[in-house]
């Protein structure tokens, strides 16, 4: 079996946010990754190896060349086995507990580690802003390393969200109240704003406390901390006392 022009055109394709919607699938790769869908709720579409000693029990498989495998990767070194998921349909209840917002996250590798970050530290729902970055974009993906199957990831209006909710909710910003001087509930709505912009007027409006990371430098020059870094101070802080 070889890889046919169709398959190649349509994961190509897949790069793209707007044909990932019109399919409604997306690409995992890598061994490690894969396997952690293939164990998931995740339903497979198609998988592409170049060994399938791993992989013969799995119906929809073609096994290819190294070079076809190149051909349809992102990655710089290709790991054996690239797989077409079915992008799953969410419905969003709020639970109990801490939920992590994000407004305007732009970078797919600050959103696949925060993906990450929520999976660590027992976070199920991360609610993203609709201009947020997709999380079925493959840099994404590849990021949250297998952890997009434990967290639950919703896009919606955030401000809509942010005035139903009947949690506490509090702002990252440089100038909040110190939060290893704050003390945290653990039924919560923490929002982490935009890389270069922070958290936009209208959601920080609607938000109840703010909450900032104090510099400890004795020259306190440094402008701010990456978002996924301050994500996990953050996250440490609320779940410390719970």
């Amino acid at each position: 079996m070889s890889l046919s022009k169709s398959q190649l055109k349509l994961i190509t394709s897949l790069s793209k946010k707007k044909y990932r919607i019109a399919a409604n699938l997306f690409i995992v790769e890598g061994i490690k990754v894969v396997n952690e869908f293939l164990n998931s709720t995740f339903e497979l579409e198609h998988l592409f190896c170049v060994d399938d000693t791993e992989y013969k029990n799995q119906i929809n498989y073609t096994l290819i060349s190294v070079v076809e495998l190149k051909k349809i990767s992102n990655l710089i070194t290709p790991n054996n086995v690239l797989a077409i998921f079915k992008i799953p349909t969410i419905n969003f209840i709020e639970k109990e507990g801490l939920v992590l917002a994000l407004d305007e996250i732009n970078d797919p590798g600050n959103l696949g580690t925060i993906i990450r970050l929520c999976d660590w530290f027992g976070i199920e729902q991360l609610i993203c802003s609709k201009d947020t970055v997709d999380c079925y974009n493959s840099k994404v993906v590849q990021a949250s390393m297998g952890s997009l199957t434990r967290v639950s990831v919703f896009y919606t209006d955030l401000e809509v969200y942010l005035k139903s909710t009947k949690k506490t909710t509090y702002a990252s910003l440089m100038d909040g109240e110190n939060v290893y001087k704050t003390t945290l509930p653990n039924n919560a709505v923490l929002v982490m704003g935009n890389e270069a912009n922070g958290i936009s007027n209208p959601v920080l409006e609607l938000l109840d406390k703010a909450i900032s990371i104090p510099r400890f430098g004795n020259l306190q020059q440094t402008e701010s901390l990456n978002v996924a870094t301050a994500t996990a101070i953050l996250l440490s802080e609320f779940k410390r006392g719970n």
